[in-house]
């Protein structure tokens, strides 16, 4: 991967980070700034993780159906990975989730174009590769989200129980 795909990534990463945390963060009035940046940051390095294993997750899809396809995994290459940082940039809370889950499509329409020659599979078959890859990694990642979520708010929780 070029020094320029991972910038990308990970300025996608910080903008899809950056449009989920705020709204937590600003809802949370006792949020101190280190722990937002915190946040933001650890978001970023998570979210450019899966938009970088996207092309791999659906290569990988595309071996379970065809085994003997190319051997070579499927790649961001900077031409597909620029739509990717303008849909995460429009993942801005009220921006427009329509519009961001277009650009999404688009992405993954640009990404099945490249898998499918990669592959020797069908562009719908490759389609629905990248749509399971896609969908798999995202259902992934919200599980993480609310695990940690989920155990941010455990001392809040302990703190309301009745004392024994």
């Amino acid at each position: 991967m070029s020094p320029l795909v991972v910038v990308l990534l990970l300025l996608a990463g910080l903008s899809e980070a950056v449009g989920r945390v705020l709204p937590v963060v600003a809802a949370r009035s006792g949020v101190s700034r280190t722990r937002a940046v915190g946040l933001i940051s650890a978001g970023a390095v998570v979210e450019a993780a899966v938009f970088a294993l996207w092309p791999l997750s659906a290569w990988a899809v595309a071996m379970l159906i065809q085994p003997t396809a190319g051997q070579e995994p499927l790649a961001w290459e900077p031409g597909l990975v620029a739509p990717l940082l303008l849909a995460a940039v429009l993942a801005f809370p009220l921006l427009g989730p329509f519009l961001h889950l277009a650009l999404f499509i688009g992405v993954g329409a640009g990404l099945t174009t490249a898998l499918a020659p990669l592959t020797g599979l069908g562009w719908w078959t490759a389609a629905g590769c990248v749509a399971v890859a896609g969908v798999g990694l995202g259902v992934t990642v919200e599980v993480v989200r609310r695990i940690a979520a989920w155990l941010n708010t455990a001392p809040a929780r302990e703190a309301l129980r009745w004392p024994a």
